[in-house]
């Protein structure tokens, strides 16, 4: 599976969101997860299965796929329970 970390600009805020995914995906032993991160306008529905973004940007990702949209990017127990929920959803856990 591939996580995609989205922003605006494809640089601090996407790499953070990276990141912090990752650190959550080892906190439960997920290893078979891809993370990476990228700007708005470089994102294709093919980058990813799926995309987080913040919620200041999530209408312009709308077309990408299934994106999971982040209420706070520096909220580690947002982002904790929502990677937890996607890989359940996909079986990974």
């Amino acid at each position: 599976m591939r996580i995609l970390a989205v922003c605006g600009s494809g640089l601090g805020t996407s790499f953070m969101v990276e990141m912090n995914i990752n650190q959550v995906l080892k906190e439960l032993g997920v290893t078979d997860v891809e993370v990476s991160h990228s700007d708005l306008s470089s994102a294709t529905p093919d980058s990813a299965d799926v995309f987080f973004l913040a919620k200041d940007i999530a209408e312009g990702g709308e077309s990408l796929g299934e994106v999971i949209v982040l209420d706070s990017i520096i909220d580690m127990n947002e982002l904790r329970e929502k990677v937890t929920a996607v890989v359940r959803e996909k079986g990974l856990i």
